[in-house]
């Protein structure tokens, strides 16, 4: 089995949240995700690490944020709930951003496929080291409120939440599964 079928996603309230992950891994894991290919060199990843008490910050700023941005009759009191604590649950919690140039010579949609490249690597060095990993993306944080709330400004595009944490026993689903590969995939060879 490879590393890319053997990934899981683990939710963050799967994951030990009184184990932390050690800084050095955390460290290493930023790093595989640095070396995603990006198109000019770019390198348009944002990461906005949250560890400790850090973590209660960001679900009471996200709290507040939802109350914000999302019209009464639309509230939903289950998701902003939810807010509140999941991220209290995952031992590290990183807020995803593309810096995308204005009028620049890499288009925004590169710039996002090369973020998503990015949280690709994490999520396999993670899950490579025993963590789990979890992408999380309420609307909220894909919001532009979110991007100024962490101090970015306009030139940056919200991609939510990535967890990580090592899974509690007994949380790892053993297999997946996908489509027969030739759904996806047609040949052109003549």
């Amino acid at each position: 089995m490879s590393i890319f079928s053997a990934r899981r996603s683990i939710k963050p309230v799967a994951m030990d949240a009184s184990r932390e992950v050690p800084r050095e891994v955390l460290l290493q894991l930023l790093e595989d995700a640095h070396w995603a290919p990006t198109h000019g060199l770019t390198q348009p990843w944002r990461f906005h690490v949250f560890e400790g008490a850090a973590r209660a910050r960001l679900a009471d700023g996200l709290q507040g944020l939802y109350d914000r941005v999302t019209p009464t009759a639309a509230r939903n009191e289950d998701k902003r709930a939810k807010l509140g604590t999941t991220p209290r649950l995952g031992p590290v919690v990183i807020a995803v951003a593309a810096h995308v140039e204005p009028n620049g010579k890499i288009p925004e949609i590169e710039e996002i496929a090369a973020v998503s490249c990015a949280v690709q690597n994490l999520m396999l060095s993670a899950h490579e080291k025993g963590l789990g990993s979890f992408w999380s993306t309420p609307p909220v944080t894909m919001s532009a409120e979110f991007a100024t709330w962490l101090g970015l400004d306009a030139t940056h595009r919200m991609l939510g939440l990535v967890y990580l944490g090592y899974p509690k026993a007994g949380n790892v689903p053993a297999t997946s599964t996908r489509d027969a590969l030739e759904k996806q995939v047609v040949f052109h060879d003549a």
